[in-house]
């Protein structure tokens, strides 16, 4: 969330913090700013550093995508390997029976029919461990609910996907979250372009 601090005096008015905010002119001040942009960019970044969670990521990179092996929809499989690695790191814990909430943000009522569909079959059982994660649940939320959750998600994929596929290019961002990403088991199978 901004502040007050980052976006001068407009009423008070807060904004969501996303990545196609920080490409469009939709963040006042700190776009035209230098100064602010690099204050506000340190202080997200204490923030990030500071605070605990971690991330289960997957980037796949579709023209290596091979779909005679993968029938699946680059997003169903970015879907099951997230949740498998949930499921380890709770399990890890001992917290794999533990709820746990998973937010999704809204897309529109076909493609969140088609999420729900896919997230029910992994939960049910049909995943790397063949075994039903009973303990997860789903939910949908709108984008302008603000949800922390969905901004530190939106604002790491990115990074994420460029260390992965620009591995040779400085990326300042990746640098703060690398140590948030869980490094569990790995399901990736790079020879077809999946990174997980």
């Amino acid at each position: 969330m901004l502040t007050p601090k980052h976006i001068g005096s407009r009423g008070g008015i807060r904004y969501p913090v996303n990545e196609a905010g920080f490409q469009t002119e939709t963040l006042p001040n700190i776009l035209t700013d230098l100064k602010l942009r690099t204050e506000f960019m340190a202080d997200l970044s204490r923030c990030i550093e500071s605070t605990s969670f971690r991330i289960m990521s997957c980037a796949i990179l579709k023209d290596e995508l091979n779909f005679d092996l993968f029938p699946d929809n680059p997003y169903s499989i970015a879907l099951r390997i997230c949740l498998q690695k949930a499921w380890v790191f709770l399990e890890r814990r001992g917290e794999s029976d533990s709820i746990t909430h998973f937010i999704f943000e809204k897309r529109g009522k076909k493609e969140d029919a088609e999420l729900e569909l896919e997230f029910r079959r992994i939960v049910s059982g049909e995943n790397n461990h063949r075994i039903p994660y009973s303990s997860f649940r789903i939910h949908f939320s709108d984008k302008r609910t603000n949800s922390t959750g969905m901004q530190i998600a939106d604002l790491t994929a990115r990074p994420i996907a460029l260390n992965t596929f620009r591995s040779n290019q400085n990326n300042r961002a990746f640098n703060i979250i690398a140590k948030k990403i869980f490094k569990g088991k790995s399901f990736s199978n790079v020879e077809r372009g999946i990174y997980g």
